[in-house]
């Protein structure tokens, strides 16, 4: 018979934390019904003349609820602080005992609330926890689930929400509907009751957070789920920053990504992408050489930051390197200005004296480059061209005002915002042979275009020195030119450029790194010496609900006993899990545990399973009718597409009208923009009809009647 433990919650079984002293009990209780944050946080390093306590104090009621209830402040950069060390058991019971612990918002019962207080700022940010229960929610399946792979695991009956809202709503009241019906929060992550969670939402400075960056946000993720003790979370990386994809110039830079840094690692790969294909196209990219770039801009910006670095800066991961690091350095003191003597002046020959000759032009698809415009550099260029033609046509060698210009070229672009961009940004560039002038004229105040004849300049060669001793010391004293150190703006306009052409040089290398965009960060049992034992239970099926599932099992539950708990407390404590966790499961009830041997009464440590094993679970009652069986329905998916893929991945996908098996959309050739037709079929369907259609054709033809 089991003990009379096993009929005992885990939470109340497992050890409170350590009881503090009468002294630090009042301190407790006075800090906890104070708006004021911990005594370690109430300094402040602002150079502001208003007291730091004030600022907590104004920061804090600010983001107080209005409900009136205790809210629990934890520190900004160690949350949730002393918590963690109770937080020792399965996910389900962890995640409850913390929300224990916060303000209910507004005297709600599935919303929870808590501040993170940064003593660097004095800013107070809201945390909010909503529980989703899936029998009451309009959308209880996982598409995010789905997407990850894990399509197969059971579904969950809660769903917990953790939020921070956007700065601008932090001293509004919060419903939980509203918060789960908007998009604009600054983090949202969203795990299973089973312990599988997604990272859903997280925008820094540039998605319009005022106090925290996506390093400090993605940080207090990362801390909640470690103490939480979670077993996974999924990410769609789709980070970008100046339209420019990071899971793409960081890995080619770095040869990882953003949230590597984190314990990120690939999950796996859209459009049948597999991870040696994308460490290939990687090494592909980094050792591009970058001479071999197409780009004019890129080429002359490299002579520039070679001469600055002193490194050879010979392939893309050493170029974009250097540039990423550019943007963090500071412009060196200007060097003193040499003082030339006027003896060595009139010594100068003449051959040797420097003339100042006009800036050469530069080509009209260099400038492109430079230029941040919603047309694309083709059509740019071919509306220069039109424009040059009509100026040769009507010139007739003079100048003719700019409306003359417009008007000649109207009829052939009619984008008019296009036409009057590229006569804007003309000036003073080569088009083909041609060199565009622009002339404002004084009495009519109207500007004048003209062309020029343009002629590549040919190299010239340095003349030899006559081996006289003053042009020697002359030499000698000569300093080499001096080339401007580029800002920070520059840097990121270069990293653009070396970014475009890298994508232009090696599109199919650099397509296969975009579409892998599904990453996961997987955490272990954690059994610590902590007189807990920590067991994964799997459901057994019997053979006749064995063949009813289509799908393969899903992982196991964690489960945690004390240290000298019975085979029988064992068993009511996996029969408990799959209960409170899964809808599939709420009418099991366990009957035998494989894995383990002994009676009920016995220790589990003499039954010969160890901490961290998984252990079978037989019994009955498991709901088979139910539609909340599995992530991804109750109906499995055909993927059988062309790129290899034979699951869903999360990317468009259209179904063939003949044999019903799902292909994605780019593969058979319909834009991601485009609608999908009415009537699809794959190659396979599509080319048996057309290989039946003769014989059709005959069978369906009525024979003439004599």
């Amino acid at each position: 018979m089991p003990s009379t433990r096993a009929l005992r919650r885990l939470d109340l079984r497992r050890s409170p934390p350590p009881r503090p002293s009468p002294q630090e009990a009042a301190a407790a209780k006075e800090e906890e019904t104070s708006p004021w944050p911990p005594s370690s946080s109430s300094t402040s390093s602002s150079s502001s003349s208003a007291p730091a306590p004030a600022k907590h104090s104004a920061a804090l009621s600010a983001a107080a609820p209005r409900g009136g209830s205790a809210v629990r402040v934890y520190p900004l950069r160690d949350f949730p602080g002393l918590d963690a060390a109770a937080l020792g058991g399965a996910f389900r019971d962890n995640v409850r005992w913390l929300l224990k612990q916060w303000g209910s918002e507004s005297g709600s019962v599935s919303a929870w609330r808590a501040l993170l207080s940064d003593e660097r700022t004095g800013a107070a940010v809201p945390i909010v926890a909503v529980e989703e229960l899936a029998a009451a929610s309009p959308a209880p399946l996982c598409d995010l689930c789905r997407c990850a792979g894990w399509s197969h695991h059971w579904v969950s009956k809660r769903k917990y929400h953790f939020i921070i809202p956007a700065a601008v709503d932090w001293d509004q009241p919060f419903r939980a509907d509203a918060l789960l019906g908007r998009s604009d929060h600054l983090l949202h992550g969203l795990i299973h009751s089973n312990g599988f969670g997604h990272l859903v939402t997280l925008r820094g400075f540039d998605g319009g957070s005022t106090f925290l960056s996506g390093c400090q946000i993605m940080d207090i993720w990362d801390q909640l789920c470690t103490a939480l003790r979670i077993r996974a979370v999924s990410v769609v990386d789709l980070t970008n920053k100046h339209s420019v994809e990071l899971r793409l110039l960081l890995g080619v830079a770095n040869g990882d990504t953003w949230f590597t840094r984190w314990g990120y690692c690939l999950a796996k790969g859209c459009f049948s992408v597999s991870t040696s294909t994308y460490a290939a196209a990687l090494e592909d990219l980094a050792t591009l050489p970058v001479d071999c770039l197409r780009s004019r801009h890129v080429r002359r910006v490299v002579t520039i930051y070679r001469r600055l670095s002193n490194k050879p800066l010979a392939t893309v991961r050493e170029f974009l390197r250097c540039l990423l690091d550019w943007k963090h350095r500071e412009a060196p003191l200007s060097p003193p200005s040499v003082k030339t003597s006027p003896r060595l002046t009139f010594l100068l020959p003449k051959s040797s004296v420097a003339k100042r000759v006009r800036q050469p032009c530069q080509r009209f698809e260099d400038v492109v480059d430079l230029l941040e415009c919603r047309w694309s550099k083709k059509r740019l260029l071919n509306a220069a061209e039109v424009v040059v033609d009509k100026l040769r046509e009507h010139a007739n060698g003079t100048k003719i005002s700019r409306q003359a210009v417009r008007d000649a070229a109207r009829g052939a672009i009619g984008d008019t915002g296009l036409l009057d961009f590229v006569i804007k940004s003309i000036t003073d560039t080569v088009v083909g042979n041609h060199i565009v002038r622009r002339v404002p004229d004084p009495e009519k105040r109207v500007l004048h275009f003209s062309l020029e004849e343009y002629a590549e300049p040919e190299p010239q060669l340095e003349p030899e020195l006559e081996p006289e001793p003053d042009a020697v010391e002359l030499d000698a004293e000569r300093t080499p030119p001096v080339v401007r150190w580029p800002s920070t703006l520059e840097a990121e306009r270069d990293l653009r450029a070396v970014y475009r052409a890298m994508v232009e040089a090696r599109g199919e290398a650099a397509q296969a790194v975009l579409d892998c965009k599904h990453w996961v960060k997987w955490w272990s049992l954690g059994d610590e010496s902590d007189d807990q034992l920590r067991f994964l239970v799997e459901w057994r099926p019997q053979p006749w609900e064995a063949t009813e599932l289509t799908r393969p099992m899903p992982p196991g539950d964690i489960v945690v006993v004390p240290l000298h708990a019975s085979i029988g407390e064992l068993l009511v404590e996996a029969e408990h899990a799959l209960q409170d966790t899964y809808c599939f499961f709420e009418g099991f009830r366990v009957e035998s545990l494989d894995g383990i041997a002994g009676e009920k009464w016995d220790p589990v440590m003499l039954g010969g399973a160890e901490s961290g094993d998984t252990i079978g679970v037989h019994g009955r009652g498991a709901d088979m009718e139910t539609g909340l069986r599995c992530q991804g329905g109750a109906d499995a998916w055909d993927v059988q597409c062309v790129c290899g893929a034979q699951d869903d991945d999360g990317e468009r996908m259209v179904a063939c009208d003949a044999c019903n098996v799902w292909h994605h959309t780019r593969c058979v050739g319909v834009a991601d923009g485009a609608p999908v037709p009415p009537l699809f079929l794959c190659i396979s369907c599509g080319g048996a009809l057309m290989a039946a259609g003769p014989i059709l054709d005959e069978a369906l033809t009525v024979p003439k009647v004599k």
